[in-house]
């Protein structure tokens, strides 16, 4: 019996499948998931292909990029206010940025998508469920950032749990209102007729139909991750110097503004990048499967 494929569920993967078929053909898919895995690829690489020790002090300080007046081939994006190189820095602040919005998505969204089933499987613990997640829901994840600094003390850890946090609710009710149309369908009741146990039918039938259109929602997530985070490491709640990491570098780069520009626009250019990069690829995914937005 483990075997039963229902007729709507195959029908759904076969047209979601037909859907995805021209993802690879998208310009904007082809540009922003290369740009995506460019910047991942190198953030990953950091150390192995920066050309200088992001914490290395005593170079000239606020030398701007070689290509402009005044730069040194030496440094490529030119050194922040200490005399760092800024293309090491920046290598080495990405990665921490996309860890720490990969963390938090992993966690947050985890819990979220087994809070959301939960709910939407046993009706009787769904209003206890989705009551916290109501509350959960009214506190802004720089509220819970800055709460758990003065408990903790500001680093990584304090952002990816109030990131983790502030993506629980968003995601639990996304994934409670698609388990809620699965649950719906004939399959469900008749794997309940014909014995099916609880795990079984949450994780082969309910779990994976469901999961496309969370995953589409995570993506989106992530750009939304990302940004909050280097918003609270621009309040300094973030890791701590001389750690890098793009909004604390640009919070840092704040000062020198005006005559050294390049040292805050950098991180920041890079942050808009990954963010609009994630955004496109989650809307590219919601039209795959949702063929009503691709004829707006």
């Amino acid at each position: 019996m483990s075997s039963m494929t229902s007729p709507d569920a195959m029908s759904s993967s076969g047209t979601s499948g037909r859907r995805l078929t021209w993802l690879p053909r998208d310009p904007t898919v082809l540009l922003a998931g290369g740009m995506l895995v460019a910047i991942i690829a190198l953030a990953v690489s950091a150390p192995w292909i920066a050309p200088y020790d992001p914490y290395q002090t005593g170079h000239i300080p606020f030398l701007p990029p070689s290509f402009m007046d005044g730069g040194s081939p030496d440094f490529l994006l030119g050194t922040d206010q200490q005399g760092r190189d800024l293309l090491s820095r920046l290598l080495y602040g990405t990665r921490n940025t996309l860890l720490t919005g990969f963390l938090a998505v992993l966690f947050g969204g985890g819990t979220g998508v087994t809070l959301g089933i939960i709910a939407a499987y046993f009706q009787r613990l769904d209003p206890p469920i989705m009551r916290c997640v109501d509350v959960l829901l009214s506190f802004p994840a720089i509220l819970l950032g800055l709460s758990l600094a003065a408990v903790v003390g500001p680093g990584t850890l304090p952002v990816i749990i109030a990131l983790s946090i502030a993506a629980i609710p968003d995601v639990a009710r996304i994934t409670r209102s698609t388990a809620l149309v699965v649950m719906g369908q004939e399959y469900m009741e008749a794997g309940r007729a014909i014995g099916l146990s609880d795990s079984t039918l949450i994780v082969r039938y309910l779990g994976l139909n469901c999961i496309g259109s969370v995953f589409v929602f995570l993506t989106l997530r992530f750009g939304q991750v990302i940004l909050i985070g280097a918003a609270l490491s621009f309040l300094g709640l973030g890791v701590r110097p001389p750690e890098a990491e793009l909004g604390m570098m640009a919070s840092q780069g704040r000062d020198a503004l005006f005559f050294a520009a390049h040292i805050a626009t950098l991180p920041s250019l890079v942050i808009f990048v990954m963010v609009l990069c994630a955004n496109l690829l989650g809307d590219a995914l919601r039209d795959a499967l949702d063929p009503r937005m691709r004829n707006l």
